[in-house]
């Protein structure tokens, strides 16, 4: 069965299911700016609109479209500022 996580006061809503290959979610984040933290390696692919993240061990803000895609280190923190409604996929890897 699907799980629906919600964080930041419902601003940032996923459902986590089951890939063929690893764990995953898809999301939708609203306007804001938003600091998360990895467990595990992270594969995060723009669905729709944009997104700004700054990723770890970045001293710039870098812009991230549609298909865009980056990947995420175990144990990380890593910020991001949302202007308009954005979708996402983020899989989960070891």
């Amino acid at each position: 069965m699907f799980k629906v996580n919600e964080y930041f006061g419902g601003k940032v809503s996923s459902i986590a299911f089951g890939s063929a290959s690893c764990p995953a979610t898809v999301g939708v984040m609203a306007p804001g700016e938003y600091e998360f933290g990895t467990a595990k390696k992270e594969r995060m692919t723009v669905v729709d609109d944009k997104l700004t993240a700054k990723l770890p061990g970045d001293t710039a803000w870098k812009d991230y479209g549609p298909g865009d895609t980056f990947t995420l280190a175990p144990d990380k923190k890593f910020q991001m500022k949302v202007g308009r409604d954005t979708a996402y996929l983020c899989l989960y890897t070891d």
